[in-house]
């Protein structure tokens, strides 16, 4: 019997340009994933708006992100590229959900906890986020999550839900795994390389995102905090977190292994390592951010695009739904 093709899904909000961080940490194994495994990528507007957005704006990020995704290289050929709120079964699966989650598996949630601290009044979806992205995850039978570590707790909890509903109502749902890229699954500031880089945050200097121009990247570059050192070397040293940042984004870029990387700036200055780092960025984002532009202006090509994605997501989430359904002793329409 030939075994099953492994399933991934990944899933992304449209809730600003997307960065340099996102590429290196995600959108690469994204790609390079293709042809080798059945992926689903899914833009996960529902998510978005757990806290509170413009509509126009809404829609336009979203149909940006669509644009990004393809110019980074996602293929709607191999890949299924879909908006979550196209597919219906991931709202319903979610309530299903909600009715086999206790609720304080979902207050112990770190990503929870920290958003709600920064608030006056909590939504019930920030609350809700994790039990949607269970839904987004097991309607697809999926093996893989390719994850930053922050999201690993999440993923933790998908396992969670599928085993609780697999105990109460028989096998249903694969158990999936959260896959996180040793190098790169976080790529920090450049303006303060102890947090994240972020899609949100607009302060100028932190983010590279991709459709930025050479000028402004450049820019970027040559003010990144790094250390009153000199050495340029790869560490794990908290002092050193600027330094071994820029290295990483060239470790991703260049292909080259760390021992080469290190015997290339032996000798050079830190002024030579933002420089190099900012010209391979800009060579790497060069067709994504002219693929985006062509991309842009053909708004029908790409809601032709995404409503394929939309009817190949329906086809294998719907059925599971409805084995859902039946399982938990649903009257089903004839």
């Amino acid at each position: 019997m030939t075994p099953r093709k492994v399933r991934v899904f990944s899933g992304i909000q449209p809730s600003g340009m997307l960065q340099l961080g996102n590429y290196l940490g995600a959108i690469q194994q994204w790609v390079a994933g293709q042809g080798e495994k059945i992926n689903f990528i899914c833009i996960v507007d529902l998510h978005t708006i757990t806290v509170p957005q413009e509509p126009a704006v809404l829609r336009r990020q979203t149909r940006e992100l669509a644009a990004l995704l393809i110019a980074c290289g996602i293929d709607p050929q191999q890949t299924t590229l879909f908006v979550q709120s196209h597919v219906r079964a991931h709202a319903e699966c979610c309530w299903l959900l909600n009715c086999v989650t206790p609720l304080g598996w979902l207050e112990r949630m770190t990503q929870y906890k920290t958003k709600a601290a920064r608030q006056e009044s909590v939504l019930t979806g920030l609350l809700d986020y994790p039990v949607l992205q269970a839904a987004d995850i097991l309607l697809y039978d999926t093996d893989e999550v390719p994850v930053g570590e922050d999201q690993k707790q999440h993923i933790e909890l998908t396992r969670d839900i599928a085993q609780r509903f697999n105990g109460i109502y028989g096998e249903t749902f694969v158990i999936p795994r959260p896959v996180i890229r040793e190098s790169g699954a976080r790529i920090m500031g450049l303006n303060d390389p102890t947090a994240k880089m972020s899609k949100s945050d607009p302060t100028r200097g932190h983010a590279i995102r991709l459709t930025d121009s050479p000028d402004e990247i450049r820019w970027a570059f040559k003010r990144a905090v790094t250390d009153a050192g000199r050495e340029i070397r790869f560490s794990d040293d908290p002092a050193r977190a600027g330094v071994n940042n820029l290295l990483q984004i060239y470790e991703l870029l260049s292909g080259l292994s760390r021992p080469a990387i290190e015997a290339h700036f032996e000798g050079k200055g830190y002024g030579a390592l933002k420089s190099e780092v900012a010209e391979i960025v800009i060579e790497a984002l060069r067709p994504i951010r002219e693929g985006f532009e062509r991309l842009m202006q053909e708004p029908a090509e790409l809601d032709r695009i995404l409503a394929i994605g939309a009817d190949q997501a329906r086809a294998v989430a719907e059925p599971k739904l409805v084995q859902v359904k039946e399982r938990m002793g649903f009257v089903l329409p004839t």
